[in-house]
């Protein structure tokens, strides 16, 4: 009988042991976020022969039913651009022929430009609006430390100088107001549309005419298969930020639209994140949050699919066809460190 009790203790030990193994397998992040991979969008709620409500004269060229496996348009009839849907060639010669002109606006400040800026630039020389002339605008506290590209015809560089303030969160959230500055003082002058960047990220593909219209916004990477329960709007009702429900999670990593409307959109978040200072509030993710509320009021003409900025850690994802712009290597620890 002892010896009886003693097997089944063991089998017993065993099969408690793998239990623990395999939960742990299959409930890591990693796991997790393989297994929503499999969790279903929501579909393109337009009919076949009906027309987009938004988005511009050449998104009437999309095949909003080329990707089946994906939402290709919103609610509101603005497109979500995937893969598949759209013919490069086309979208090039048509802002060709309207004369479309691209600002990107990117900030370094401190440490990140070292780690940061000249990949960035180095690769969106190779896959940003390649048909169309760019001007880039590198936001930094240390101009003389820019590196010096060779850019390609029709494209040129200019260097803003900015304040570099003692908190990390404090420099995200006043570039807002430094790129409503710069497009009322110099953009708007010269570029039909503006895109707006955070500097550790690579361009790896296209990045084309394709993603440019009135108000472009894009969805958040780790939350795009997500149930909105799980978005990470801020909940706190004393911040300006503050939602209770929305459309989707959009990532203030890259953002864009026409100068007037990126202008409009920056102001906009800009004096929220001033009324909450004033406060004495903080939005949970910072300026992403008042970016979030904004397009949640005034909803974007244009959204791009996670393919416009994926990050390979999350692993294999069937819907992703090609990654247009990479998350580079995070490194906090060492470059939110003030001096």
């Amino acid at each position: 009988m002892s010896r009886f009790m003693y097997k089944a203790k063991c089998v017993l030990t065993v099969a408690f042991c793998a239990f623990v193994l395999l939960f742990i397998a299959y409930f890591t992040p990693m796991s997790v976020r393989y297994l929503e991979g499999f969790l279903p969008m929501s579909r393109c709620p337009q009919a076949p022969a009906e027309k987009l409500k938004l988005g511009n004269s050449i998104d009437a060229s999309l095949d909003l039913w080329s990707r089946g496996d994906v939402q290709t348009c919103t609610d509101w009839g603005a497109p979500v651009i995937w893969d598949g849907m759209f013919d490069p060639d086309h979208y090039d010669q048509e802002h060709r022929k309207n004369h479309s002109s691209v600002s990107l606006t990117v900030f370094a400040v401190g440490r990140y430009l070292d780690a940061y800026l000249k990949t960035f630039l180095l690769s969106a020389e190779r896959h940003f609006m390649e048909a169309l002339p760019v001007t880039y605008y590198v936001f930094t506290d240390i101009p003389e430390r820019v590196p010096d590209i060779h850019l390609g015809p029709g494209r040129s560089l200019k260097v803003v100088r900015v304040q570099r303030h003692s908190r990390w969160q404090d420099i995200s959230m006043m570039r807002m107001r430094a790129i409503a500055d710069a497009i009322e003082s110099r953009i708007r002058h010269h570029s039909h549309y503006v895109f707006c960047f955070d500097v550790d990220q690579v361009f790896v593909g296209r990045f084309g005419s394709e993603a440019l219209g009135d108000s472009v916004a894009l969805l958040h990477a780790y939350y795009y298969h997500r149930p909105q329960s799980l978005y990470a709007y801020d909940r706190n009702p004393r911040s300006r930020a503050y939602m209770e429900t929305g459309d989707f999670y959009y990532h203030a990593a890259v953002f864009g639209g026409s100068w007037r409307t990126v202008k409009n959109m920056t102001e906009t978040c800009y004096q929220t994140i001033m009324k909450d200072k004033e406060n004495q509030v903080e939005a949970l993710w910072h300026d992403e949050s008042h970016l979030n509320k904004y397009l949640w009021l005034h909803k974007p003409s244009k959204v791009l699919s996670p393919e416009y900025c994926w990050d390979r850690n999350i692993g294999f994802r069937g819907d992703i066809h090609v990654a247009r712009l990479l998350w580079s290597e995070k490194k906090y620890g060492t470059l939110r460190v003030t001096d």
